[in-house]
């Protein structure tokens, strides 16, 4: 007798897991490009509509709104009938609703689009992190889940370099079009991505997951195995605040909606920052959003290959805590080639602790309740990402344009999520998600 798990952590890795990282990255790459897509074309949208900053803001936020709900039912859908059809049913619900957007008409068209689109991406966005932290075995986890992670940066390129080309040639409606581009993975992850082994155990389904292990050549002689299966456990929402979880749940959800809250309400308003410093061309503050978000890219695979040699939890101590003393920092100064070096380097470290939460995210909870848990964790995080713009466009309005109040509230929130794992933080370095489990 033997388990799926062991079979699983024994493998060597292969053309398979690779395949399987390569379609998680790209779906995690083209869901960050409908997610940063307004933020690039939104100057071009503000000026068109004559919106304040403050209407702006309340108009970023329906998207997070949607992406609340999306996170928790997508956490619990992939609980109950696997990570993968999830995945495709989510992923489908962003990219056309997103590409809609590009017919609305004002405001409220565009929010109640942006709703809809926000349920499919706060869906997305937990599930290839969740799917590939149950594949590779231990010792290679952070580094595949830290590699997914990293697809983001590329997708935010895309959404930047889309409306840079297109939108000064044919206006921001048609760059929406690219949107509908991650419907083209569906067939590949139809075809070519298994469902989870490990939810697979859980439901008992020992043929099902035979079948896996023959059709991609993980096990020989298939059929002379006798699985020894875990007992089927349902999933229970409640358990994510019992004894055993409650420090893990209040850590991750001080995690996700301080990265969620800073990311958003810094990353999604450059374009209009920098519009507004370079006395609204549109063209030139996207190029300086271009070089920033390029500092993604380094900060994204230091995190990554660190995960693994350090560990997640003084990986995201250190990132948190100079990417708060960077926000303090640029609040405090004027200077425009200061400003664009101080936001270099939130770039980087904001980016990085960001590889080091979807590591550690699903690592914390038994498969039972891993997609659970990380989808209401997810979600926690679209609560800040709902206020985010709100309280950033607000506090650039009343300042009059100042980045100072808006970047001491970054630079806190980074400081409180950098202490809140030193104290209550756990390390999972190289352990068994069933051992992490208890």
């Amino acid at each position: 007798m033997v388990t799926p798990i062991k079979i699983l952590e024994e493998l060597r890795l292969s053309r398979f897991h690779y395949i399987l990282l390569t379609i998680t990255s790209l779906v995690y790459a083209l869901a960050a490009m409908n997610v940063m897509l307004i933020g690039a074309l939104l100057p071009a949208i503000q000026k068109e509509w004559k919106l304040t900053p403050s209407e702006a803001g309340y108009m970023l936020s329906f998207g997070y709104l949607g992406m609340f709900f999306g996170a928790i039912l997508s956490g619990r859908i992939s609980d109950k009938i696997g990570r993968k059809y999830t995945m495709i049913l989510m992923l489908s619900i962003a990219s056309i609703f997103t590409g809609l957007c590009g017919i609305a008409w004002d405001f409220w068209s565009m929010s109640i689009m942006r709703i809809i689109a926000g349920i499919g991406l706060g869906g997305t966005l937990p599930l290839p992190g969740v799917y590939i932290s149950e594949y590779p075995p231990a010792r290679y986890r952070g580094r595949f889940v830290g590699l997914v992670e990293t697809a983001w940066v590329y997708g935010v390129i895309l959404s930047i370099i889309f409306a840079r080309i297109i939108m000064p040639t044919v206006g921001w409606r048609t760059v929406f079009v690219a949107s509908y581009i991650p419907l083209l993975l569906i067939p590949f992850i139809i075809f070519y991505i298994p469902e989870s082994i490990r939810f697979l155990e859980k439901k008992n389904k020992p043929d099902e997951i035979k079948q896996i292990f023959k059709k991609y050549g993980l096990v020989e002689d298939v059929e002379k195995i006798e699985l020894s299966l875990g007992k089927h456990e349902e999933t229970r929402i409640l358990e994510l605040f019992t004894r055993d979880y409650m420090k893990r749940t209040i850590l991750l959800w001080v995690l996700w909606a301080v990265l969620v809250y800073t990311y958003h309400g810094i990353f999604i308003w450059l374009p209009s920052i920098y519009a507004s410093l370079f006395q609204y061309e549109i063209v030139k503050s996207l190029e300086w959003v271009l070089i920033i978000t390029l500092a993604q890219i380094p900060g994204y695979y230091s995190a990554t290959f660190l995960l693994d040699k350090i560990g997640r939890k003084l990986v995201l101590e250190i990132y948190l805590t100079v990417a708060g003393v960077a926000c303090l920092l640029l609040a405090t100064t004027i200077d425009i080639n200061m400003i664009l070096m101080y936001s270099i380097v939130i770039s980087f470290f904001n980016l990085g602790a960001w590889a080091g939460l979807y590591t550690y995210t699903p690592e914390l909870y038994p498969t039972r309740i891993r997609g659970t848990g990380t989808g209401v964790a997810a979600s926690i995080g679209r609560l800040a990402g709902i206020l985010a713009p709100s309280i950033t466009g607000y506090l650039f309005e009343v300042g009059g344009g100042s980045l100072l109040h808006a970047f001491i509230i970054f630079a806190l929130a980074h400081i409180i999520a950098a202490l809140s794992t030193l104290i209550i933080g756990e390390e999972t370095k190289e352990k068994m998600l069933e051992e992490i489990a208890r």
